[in-house]
């Protein structure tokens, strides 16, 4: 936690809470902190009520589809593809490549989970006005969300950076297949949370280029060194200047592109209520920190507020 963090008194954090001695102690520290949940999640549904709030998700959302999480405990440390080296490097975009279209295949198959679905339920019921996703991996749009902001754009687009034609990413996945067999059937595939994957020797990997002008191709997504699209931050910025309240889901808001729109909504004093396990960089900024996954949490404030 940062040192200028003020957290309420009804904050959930459970990581700070030491150890207890003998299994008695411990059952009665595990009710304690189950009760302190739902106390918390009880002051949040009692907030909402009447309201409509934006949300802002982070790859802790999607853990529980099997994708894993960026800066999470346990998440190994990684060094992830920039927007510079990926248009410099040849070798790096054929490594890029093979890895990310390993990771799609996973991708491909993870399915909304509860968090998500829990999301179109309150977005029916007018209590959320929207998503704004960090995730690239569109699940919520899958799962139902009607009104979901990319910011770090999805995966299942592929644009030219030469001439802007999009291909979806099915029909570049079955040409690099067809140009690289050894991709039909990997032996191993360790996947990040931005689809990319490890992969062995790619020399000879072929990278597909744009049928139109034989230009360079790239996931719709945004790399690190990229800056978000003016008109997609812009989209965002509005859901969050329209709301009544902000919650920030499984993110840990390292990203400048989230602290901004978290900083948007303290300044027009909007309530912010955080959803994630472990510290992020809006702890200072929320009125409620629930130290919880995503998914009960969503769940459970779904039925309170529509129950």
């Amino acid at each position: 936690m940062t040192a200028d963090s003020d957290l309420p008194s009804d904050t959930v954090l459970v990581d700070a809470l030491e150890p207890a001695d003998g299994p008695e102690a411990a059952a009665a520290l595990a009710s304690a902190v189950a009760l302190d949940s739902e106390r918390a999640v009880d002051a949040v549904a009692t907030l909402l009520r009447g309201k409509r709030a934006a949300v802002l998700t982070g790859a802790g959302l999607s853990t529980d589809s099997g994708i894993p999480d960026y800066r999470g405990e346990g998440a190994p440390t990684r060094t992830p593809m920039t927007f510079q080296t990926f248009v410099a490097d040849e070798r790096s975009r054929k490594r890029y490549w093979a890895g990310s279209h390993l990771g799609w295949r996973v991708f491909r198959q993870a399915e909304p989970n509860l968090g998500h679905r829990s999301l179109v339920q309150l977005e029916s019921a007018g209590a959320i006005a929207g998503v704004i996703t960090q995730n690239v991996d569109g699940l919520h749009t899958r799962a139902g969300s009607r009104h979901v902001v990319e910011l770090h754009g999805s995966l299942d687009r592929v644009i030219c950076l030469a001439c802007g034609q999009a291909f979806g990413r099915d029909s570049i996945a079955a040409r690099l297949e067809t140009d690289n067999p050894v991709l039909r059937d990997p032996e191993s595939i360790q996947i990040a949370p931005d689809g990319d994957a490890d992969v062995g020797n790619i020399d000879d990997f072929v990278v597909p280029a744009c049928t139109v002008c034989q230009g360079m191709l790239k996931p719709n997504v945004v790399f690190f060194g990229e800056l978000v699209p003016t008109e997609t931050f812009l989209e965002a910025s509005a859901l969050v200047q329209g709301a009544d309240a902000l919650i920030v889901a499984g993110s840990s808001l390292a990203v400048n592109s989230g602290i901004r729109l978290v900083e948007q909504a303290r300044r027009r004093k909007l309530p912010i209520i955080v959803i994630n396990r472990g510290v992020t960089k809006g702890d200072g900024r929320a009125l409620h920190k629930l130290e919880a996954g995503t998914s009960e949490t969503f769940a459970a404030l779904a039925e309170r507020l529509l129950g």
